[in-house]
C-alpha cells in the first residue's frame, strides 16, 4: 500500500508540476505580449498590411471588432477583394480572375470557420481555460536556430494545432496548423510595440498552393473608430 501511494503521489506531483510549467509560459506570453489588462482593453484594430507574392506587392486592410466581426480588403491589379466574417456567417467579393463574378457572395461555411479565428486577434493561449482551450508541452525545439517551446492546442471544439513560443521572448514564433488536408506553417517575427502590445510585422506563410506567402505590417491602429455597417453583406 505505502509503494501504491507513493507511486500515485509521485505521478500526481509530476502532472501537477506539468501543468504549472504550461501556466507558466502562457502567463510569460500574456506578460510579453503587453498584459493582460492591455489585451482586454482591445476592442477595434484596424491593420494595414503589404501581401508579397510571385514579385508582386499586394495592399490590404483588415478592420476587425474583437470577438464580433472582421472585413479584410485588398486590391490585384485594380480588381478588389473583401471577405467579412460577422459573428458566425461570412460573405465575400471575388474578382473573375479568382473566379468569382465581383458581386457579393456567401462565404462557404469552412471557410467562415477558418476565418472566425482570426476574430480573436491575439491567439489561443491568451485567457485559454476560459475558452475551454488545452495547452500541452511537448517539449523543447529549435525554430530557425532559436530555442522555442512546443506547445499543443486543443480547442474545446476538438481542433488540434502547435504553437512555438521563442524561449527568450516567450513571443509566438511559430504556427503549425492542418486546413483541408495540407499542413501549413506560418512564421512571426520581428514584434514591435504599438500602445504597449507586441505585433509581428513580418508573418510568412508556407505549404500554401502558392508558396510562400509574406505579410509585412505596415500600421496599427488599436481601438480605432469602427462603423460596424461595413460588415453587412454588399458594403462598400
Amino acid at each position: 500500500m505505502n509503494k501504491f501511494l507513493a507511486t500515485t503521489l509521485a505521478a500526481f506531483l509530476a502532472v501537477n508540476t506539468f501543468a504549472q510549467t504550461v501556466d507558466e509560459l502562457v502567463d510569460k506570453h500574456v506578460a510579453a505580449l503587453g498584459g493582460a489588462d492591455k489585451l482586454a482593453g482591445v476592442k477595434t484594430l484596424v491593420i494595414d498590411r503589404s501581401l508579397s507574392v510571385n514579385g508582386m506587392q499586394i495592399p490590404s486592410k483588415t478592420i476587425m471588432v474583437v470577438g464580433k466581426a472582421l472585413r479584410s480588403e485588398s486590391s490585384v491589379m485594380g480588381n478588389s477583394m473583401i471577405q467579412v466574417v460577422d459573428g458566425g456567417t461570412g460573405w465575400m467579393v471575388r474578382p473573375a480572375m479568382m473566379g468569382g463574378t465581383g458581386d457579393p457572395e456567401d462565404m462557404p461555411a469552412e471557410m467562415v470557420k477558418q476565418q472566425v479565428g482570426q476574430l480573436d486577434p491575439f491567439g489561443a493561449l491568451v485567457n485559454y481555460k476560459d475558452k475551454g482551450n488545452k495547452i500541452e508541452l511537448v517539449g523543447k525545439e529549435k525554430v530557425d536556430g532559436k530555442d522555442a517551446y512546443h506547445l499543443k492546442v486543443t480547442t474545446k471544439d476538438g481542433e488540434a494545432f502547435d504553437e512555438y513560443l521563442d524561449a527568450n521572448t516567450y513571443l509566438l514564433s511559430k504556427l503549425v496548423r492542418n486546413v483541408n488536408g495540407q499542413t501549413g506553417e506560418i512564421a512571426f517575427s520581428d514584434y514591435k510595440p504599438v500602445d504597449g502590445i507586441q505585433f509581428a510585422q513580418t508573418m510568412e506563410i508556407v505549404g500554401g498552393q502558392m508558396g510562400t506567402l509574406t505579410f509585412t505590417t505596415d500600421k496599427v491602429q488599436i481601438n480605432a473608430p469602427v462603423d460596424e455597417s461595413i460588415f453587412k453583406k454588399g458594403a462598400k
